[in-house]
């Protein structure tokens, strides 16, 4: 069916269809099927067919009236059927028009009979012809002769007889009747549907409809016509086909009934109207004259839908049950957001693709307000499906709320200038224009839209399914020198079949501060089909400076998508800030995420004591969940102290892959102030997270979710009093013998310590912040310190020798004594004391004159 200047004829219909009946008389089709002709004929009337020759005969079927600019245009078909037992030349017979003043025209075949030439014994044919008859407007005295070719007579014609087309006929089909003939060669019965007068912006546009029923049996499709809507004084509007019938098709034994629609000046006269049907001859570039309806009274529709109420509309014959639902509104700066649904179910047996449609909230003053209907135009709805479409609109606060419709437009291409008159039709130019055509006032029913509150269930329904949603959490708390909001969703699948989560983007709006340039938003993509019963938990995380405060927080969840904002989930709360996850002291902190499960669990705590800080210093065993070799999350913290301070904690954590069940330590420690009190402190432990993912090893961080506090349990370090057993992770240290000789009289002390070192592999370790140090302190009470550096100066293995020297004046004078040995632990420049031991120095005297030895060392 052709749109704008090819608009829509449905059907090929007789408006004056004459079959031939027994006895030789020719009758109307219409009143065959129980159809009169109109006012003023009251009876049949019957018209002979001439015979042409011996066993041919012809019969008119089809006889109709088109004003055309150039002339008017009769068009006429003729049955010839031959009886005889021999072909028919078709050349050797022609028909001739006589008008009431006297004219002769020869008729021409149209171009899609132009080659039919003979017809075969026992066959028949129906040829369509036209004529240009100038301004004749009436069949009244028109008359059709018919010749034969004949070489004896004048002119070479003979004349074989006449069709009378008495003036009592009408050419148009009576409104309630029906009428049956062939449309593309297929059986079709036909009749007048509605005529409905719609006023929108300030126009007025007519909507008319057909009805057909396909009495063959095979598809019918569309024929290519093109429908007008004619006054009773003649004037011709073209039509366009409704959107929603654009390719219909019509299967056997179906009916359906086909709309059309038009603009229509506000001041015409609508009664008596009728719908006239033609046919572009492309070729002879001529509209010719098909079938023609009376139609009905013209009624006005009440478009106005109550509200929670069900609009049926009708799409290529099926009908859609619309219904606005989920209205709410909320105020935002000077504006009133409004967001509501369209529920749409399709109650036919066919799948239906719905036509554009434009939307609207409309004022009580009529001011709209275009409503992104992307979401609905062209959506395709299966046999019984249902779908949502999601709308979103923003009116001014100075508006009244109250009273607002939602209009549902359908939007339809027409021939600009399609008022052709009486004697213009089909002359438009090539120009359009868009009619908008009123299927629907929705009222929107004023409902201010209810505050989600935290660990409550509620349902929501969009486009993608049905689902419960709830708060889990909104929490706050530092990251550097702003703060992190954190909103925790999740969302259940409450339907009986999978709910497909799109991609998301996420928005937090804070009072009135709209952050969704700086959300993140994090969901498990395995996730995103959840099964009925399973839920997804989204976490939207923003920063906002420490010193701010807000009271609301609305949640935004939305598709993503590069050219339009698609809304999945939109609801505010003004729930208190959520606490924290408050762990026993002892518990595991546990991390979830696909290829992420672990265990956290404190292993020590201790505070390295400073002249001007303290280091608060924590280790941490992270424990892998997974069965596979995985990266471990990256874990962000923050200290919390007893007057509650926060410090940021900076991590040392392996960027290895963990085993399954693999352990990692993980070693955390901030600067504190001399005064903060250490006894009653926490960690704030969490989850870091980089581009909307859990941060891996050296990843840096950008937020961190998840957020537990952990208690911890501060202990000082008793130092060992030998050094048989020095700890620093991941060695230990093992003194076995350590010898120190002082030569008599000399400056300087000889140091040989025999010792054993062994590396634990318990579990992984990142490259170690640690220091260990000896420290030398001889008889005098002078100390000298060494770092060890674990590789050059010790080396892992049992019965190893580390030597060193020491020189100092105050050595000349000393014969013995002891000296001791004290090992620390040396972190960020402070240090702990991990063991120490005294040992006997080992004094070695010189040669007596006599040359007699004497060790007294011994």
């Amino acid at each position: 069916m052709r749109e704008f200047r090819k608009k829509t004829a449905v059907l090929l219909l007789s408006s004056l269809a004459l079959v031939q009946a027994a006895g030789g008389l020719a009758v109307p089709a219409a009143q065959a099927a129980g159809v009169q002709a109109s006012a003023p004929a009251a009876a049949a009337v019957k018209i002979s067919p001439v015979t042409m020759a011996a066993g041919v005969t012809a019969a008119i079927e089809d006889v109709n009236i088109w004003p055309q600019s150039g002339g008017n245009i009769l068009a006429y078909t003729l049955k010839i059927t031959n009886n005889s037992s021999a072909t028919v030349n078709l050349q050797r017979y022609f028909s001739r028009v006589v008008t009431p003043g006297g004219s002769v025209i020869p008729g021409n075949p149209v171009t899609a009979d132009a080659t039919k030439k003979k017809i075969a014994a026992k066959n028949s044919m129906s040829i369509t012809y036209y004529v240009n008859i100038g301004q004749t407007k009436s069949l009244s005295g028109v008359k059709i002769a018919m010749y034969v070719w004949d070489a004896k007579s004048k002119g070479y014609l003979k004349h074989a007889g006449s069709f009378a087309i008495p003036a009592a006929y009408s050419t148009t089909v009576v409104s309630g009747k029906s009428l049956t003939t062939k449309m593309n060669d297929i059986p079709v019965t036909a009749s007048a549907g509605s005529l409905e007068l719609y006023k929108y912006g300030g126009k007025v546009y007519a909507k008319a409809s057909i009805n057909i029923t396909n009495k063959g049996g095979k598809v019918l499709g569309d024929p290519g016509y093109t429908a007008y809507l004619v006054t009773a004084s003649g004037t011709a509007f073209e039509l366009a086909l409704s959107s929603s019938q654009t390719g219909y098709k019509i299967q056997p034994q179906e009916k359906k009934s086909i709309y059309y629609l038009t603009e229509i000046p506000s001041y015409l006269n609508t009664s008596n109207m009728k719908l006239q049907f033609t046919q572009k001859d492309e070729a002879l570039k001529l509209e010719l004259p098909k079938s023609s309806f009376k139609l009905p009274a013209a009624s006005t529709p009440n478009l106005v839908v109550a509200s929670g109420a069900v609009k049926k509309i009708v799409v290529n014959n099926n009908t859609v049950d619309t219904k606005l639902t989920g209205t709410s509104v909320f105020a935002e700066d000077d504006k009133a957001v409004w967001s509501f649904q369209l529920q749409l179910k399709n109650t036919g047996n066919t799948a239906v693709t719905l036509p554009a449609y434009e939307l609207a909230v409309k004022s009580a003053k009529g001011t709209a307000f275009p409503v992104n209907a992307k979401g609905l135009s062209g959506l395709t709805l299966k046999p019984m499906e249902n779908k949502v479409v999601p709308l979103t609109v923003e009116i001014p606060l100075q508006v009244e709320q109250s009273t607002l419709q939602l209009q549902m437009i359908e939007a339809v291409t027409a021939a600009s200038g399609s008022d052709t008159g009486a004697s213009g039709a089909g002359d438009a130019g090539g120009a359009t224009a868009k009619l908008v055509f009123p299927v629907a006032y929705f009222t929107i029913p004023y409902t201010l839209r209810a505050d989600v509150y935290s660990g409550q269930e509620y349902g929501a329904t969009n486009q993608y399914g049905s689902f419960a949603y709830s708060l889990q959490s909104l929490q706050r708390y530092p990251w550097k020198d702003d703060d992190i909001v954190l909103a925790k969703v999740r969302i259940t699948n409450n339907q009986s079949v999978n709910l497909t989560i799109p991609e998301l983007k996420g928005a937090l709006k804070l009072d009135s501060g709209n952050l969704s340039a700086t959300t993140d938003l994090l969901m498990d993509k395995e996730d995103s089909v959840l099964a009925p019963g399973k839920s997804a938990d989204i976490s939207l995380i923003t920063k906002i400076p420490y010193t701010d405060e807000f009271n609301d927080v609305r949640v935004n969840l939305s598709v993503k998508s590069e050219t339009e904002s698609i809304p999945f989930l939109d609801f505010s709360t003004t729930s208190f800030i959520s606490s924290v996850s408050q762990l026993q002291r002892g518990d595991s902190y546990t991390i979830t995420g696909k290829g992420k499960n672990a265990a956290v669990q404190e292993n020590r705590t201790t505070v390295y004591e400073g002249s001007n800080y303290n280091i608060l210093y924590t280790e941490v065993l992270m424990t892998s969940a997974e069965k596979r070799q995985s990266k471990m999350a990256r874990l962000q913290a923050y200290f919390k102290t007893s007057d509650g301070q926060f410090y940021e904690a900076k991590v040392n954590q392996p960027d290895s892959l963990a085993i399954p069940g693999g352990k990692q330590l993980v070693t955390l420690w901030a600067k504190l102030p001399k005064p903060a009190g250490t006894a009653d402190v926490s960690l704030y432990l969490g989850s870091g997270v980089t581009g909307g993912k859990l941060s891996e090893g050296s990843e840096e961080a950008t937020g961190f979710i998840n957020v537990a506090s952990l208690p911890l349990t501060p202990k000082a370090l008793v130092p060992a009093s030998n050094i048989q057993n020095i700890a620093l992770y991941p060695y230990t240290l093992n003194v076995v013998t350590s010898d120190a000789s002082h030569v008599e009289a000399s400056d300087t002390v000889a140091l040989n310590i025999t010792y054993n070192l062994k590396r634990e592999n318990f579990y992984d370790a990142g490259e170690s912040e640690h220091k260990l140090v000896l420290r030398v302190t001889d008889p005098f009470g002078q100390s000298q310190d060494r770092v060890l550096a674990i590789g050059t100066d010790l080396t892992e293995g049992i019965n190893h020798s580390y030597t060193l020297s020491f020189s100092n004046n105050l050595y000349k004078q000393i014969n013995g004594g002891t000296y001791r040995l004290t090992f620390y632990d040396e972190f960020q420049g402070e240090r702990q004391e991990l063991g120490g031991q005294t040992f006997t120095m080992r004094f070695i005297s010189l040669p007596k004159p006599d040359n007699e030895e004497k060790d007294t060392g011994k």
